[in-house]
């Protein structure tokens, strides 16, 4: 085991972090209900959903990585924000999601994600965050709640997988500096 300190980078993810972003994420289908798509995705059927994310703008895609010495290890999670609705109206509003790597779960890494992003955030023209948690997810409720979500509903049974329905709370954020 290293004694050399360890430091976590997060950063805009760009196209050469596709196949490390499809493989976490694909790890979240396989095994989680956390996310309701039931099929795994190749890294070509994932780059229109990162070339979505720039790097500016309200859309954004972070990634988390672990640095030692100038070099970089695997990535440890990513979170998105991304459009509500597809509608003009909600414009103003954004989804926003955090994946961590299942051996980077309790380090801290979602509360790093998260912050970077809504400091990125804090200058676009948005007024509010949502996001939706497959039940039961402690850990994610958790998070949320710390950055200052509030619980606004929850759609019973909305989505079926490995053979169970799962229901999702939906969770509320106000964003600045739009009115």
């Amino acid at each position: 085991m290293s004694s050399e300190p360890t430091e976590v980078q997060v950063r805009p993810g760009v196209e050469g972090d596709l196949e490390a972003l499809t493989h976490l994420y694909n790890h979240y289908v396989r095994e989680t209900p956390i996310t309701f798509d039931t099929a795994v995705f190749t890294p070509e059927e994932r780059r229109p959903w990162l070339l979505s994310h720039p790097e500016d703008g309200p859309h954004r895609l972070l990634v988390a990585q672990e640095q030692r010495e100038g070099t970089f290890g695997p990535l440890l999670g990513y979170a998105t924000s991304s459009p509500f609705r597809q509608k003009a109206a909600y414009a103003t509003s954004v989804e926003v999601t955090v994946y961590v790597a299942p051996d980077a779960g309790g380090r801290g890494i979602g509360t790093l994600l998260y912050k970077a992003l809504f400091e990125a955030l804090a200058e676009e023209d948005l007024h509010r965050a949502y996001a939706g948690i497959t039940q039961p997810n402690e850990a994610s409720v958790r998070l949320h709640t710390r950055f200052g979500f509030s619980h606004v509903g929850t759609y019973r049974e909305v989505g079926r997988k490995f053979g169970a329905y799962y229901d999702v709370a939906w969770y509320e954020k106000e964003l600045g500096p739009a009115d």
